[in-house]
C-alpha cells in the first residue's frame, strides 16, 4: 500500500549518511580479528549492540547470546530507519527492508524442515526476546511439517507464493519460490512508485547474482535442465537465452563462459573466483565477488545520487553487512578458525 504525504528525502538521507559514519570501519573490525573468544563479546556490546547483549546474556553466553543480539539489533535498526522515512520515499526504501522478512520466512522453512522442537527454535533461531519474532514463533508453534507451515503463512505475501506450488515440495523448491515472488513484487513496486532507474537496474542486477549462485549450486546438486530451468528467477539484465543456455553447463568454467556471451555480465574477477573455488571445494569465492560488486554499485549509486533513496538502502546493505560479519567473527572464534581464514572470508 502506497504511503501518503510528502517524502523527507533530505533529512533521511542526512540521518543514513550519519549512520552509516558510525558503522565499525575496516580497521576496528581488523582489531576485533586479533581478540580472543572471551573477550571479543564485549568489545562487540561497546560499539553499538550492548542494549540487546545485555537483554540475552542473563540466558545465554558465548556465540549464541552474541548472535541473538546482532539479529535483535538490526531488526531494530530496520524499524528504526522505517519510522524517519517517509511518503514516497519510505515505499521505495520498503521495497529493499521487506527481503528481511523472505529471509525470516526462510528460516521458518528450514527450522520446521530440520525437525527443530518450539523451544529450541525459541530460544535460539528466533529468541521470544525480540518481538519481531513473535509473528513467526505463532506459526512455528501451530504446525507440523513443512505443509503446514506453508498453510499457516497464506495470509502473507510469502505464503501466497509458496501456494501456487503444486504436488510435494522440497525446501528448496519453497525457498525459490520465495526469491521469484519478492523479486517480482520488488520489480512491480520500483515501476509503480515511479522508482529512479538506477533502483530499478540494481534489482536487476541482484536477480542476475541470484541466478548465477542457484546454477553453481545447482552443478553440484546435480540437477537435471529441467530442474535448473525452475530455479531461474525473471527479471534480470542478462537475457532469458543465455541464461537458458546457462542451464546446460556441464562444469562452472563451461557456466561462466557461457555468461560472458551477455553484455549485462560483469566477468571481472571471475577468472580467480574460478580457481579460488575449485582449491577450496566452496562457492563461497563466487559469493563473496558478487557480493563486492554488488557493493561497488551501490556506493556508487549513493554517491551519484545523494538525494534519493540509494543513501538509505546503502546504509541498511552496509549495516547487514556488519551484523553477517560479527556473525561469522564470533562463530570463527568460537570454534578456534585461525584469524587469516576469518578475514578472508569478511567483506569488509
Amino acid at each position: 500500500m502506497a504511503s501518503s504525504g510528502r517524502s523527507n528525502i533530505f533529512n533521511a538521507a542526512a540521518r543514513a549518511k550519519a549512520r552509516k559514519a558510525s558503522l565499525i570501519d575496516s580497521t576496528r573490525m581488523r582489531q576485533l580479528l586479533q581478540q580472543g573468544p572471551d573477550s571479543i563479546g564485549a568489545s562487540i556490546g561497546e560499539l553499538g549492540y550492548r542494549a540487546e547483549m545485555d537483554l540475552y546474556s542473563s540466558r545465554m553466553s558465548g556465540a549464541d547470546a552474541v548472535e541473538a543480539a546482532l539479529f535483535h539489533n538490526l531488526d531494530n535498526d530496520l524499524a528504526e530507519v522505517m519510522k524517519f522515512c517517509q511518503g514516497h520515499l519510505r515505499d521505495l526504501v520498503a521495497i529493499y527492508v521487506e527481503r528481511f522478512d523472505y529471509e525470516k520466512a526462510k528460516t521458518v522453512l528450514r527450522a520446521v524442515n530440520g525437525g527443530a522442537s518450539d523451544e529450541m527454535i525459541e530460544a535460539q533461531i528466533l529468541p521470544s526476546e525480540n518481538p519481531r519474532n513473535a509473528v513467526w514463533l505463532n506459526i512455528i508453534r501451530n504446525t507440523e511439517g513443512l505443509e503446514e507451515a506453508v498453510e499457516a503463512m497464506i495470509g502473507t505475501p510469502w505464503g501466497k507464493a509458496m501456494k501456487k506450488i503444486e504436488g510435494d515440495v522440497s525446501l528448496e523448491e519453497l525457498e525459490n519460490s520465495l526469491d521469484m515472488h519478492y523479486f517480482s513484487e520488488a520489480l512491480k513496486s520500483v515501476k509503480r512508485n515511479k522508482g529512479n532507474d538506477k533502483l530499478l537496474k540494481y534489482i536487476r542486477i541482484e536477480i542476475d547474482h541470484r541466478n548465477i549462485i542457484n546454477q553453481l549450486r545447482s552443478l553440484r546438486m546435480e540437477l537435471d535442465f529441467d530442474k535448473r530451468l525452475a530455479m531461474i528467477i525473471p527479471g534480470g539484465r542478462i537475457d532469458s537465452g543465455t541464461m537458458r543456455q546457462v542451464c546446460q553447463s556441464e562444469d562452472d568454467e563451461e557456466l561462466v563462459e557461457l555468461l560472458r556471451r551477455s553484455n549485462a555480465f560483469d566477468g571481472d574477477g571471475f577468472e580467480t573466483a574460478l580457481e579460488d573455488a575449485k582449491n577450496i571445494g566452496s562457492l563461497d569465492p563466487f559469493a563473496e565477488l558478487l557480493s563486492h560488486q554488488r557493493q561497488r554499485i551501490l556506493r556508487k549509486f549513493a554517491y551519484l545520487s545523494p538525494v534519493s533513496p540509494f543513501p538509505i538502502i546503502y546504509y541498511i546493505e552496509r549495516k547487514s553487512l556488519e551484523v553477517r560479519n560479527l556473525r561469522l567473527l564470533v562463530r570463527g572464534k568460537a570454534i578456534g578458525l585461525d584469524e587469516k581464514v576469518l578475514e578472508s572470508h569478511m567483506d569488509f
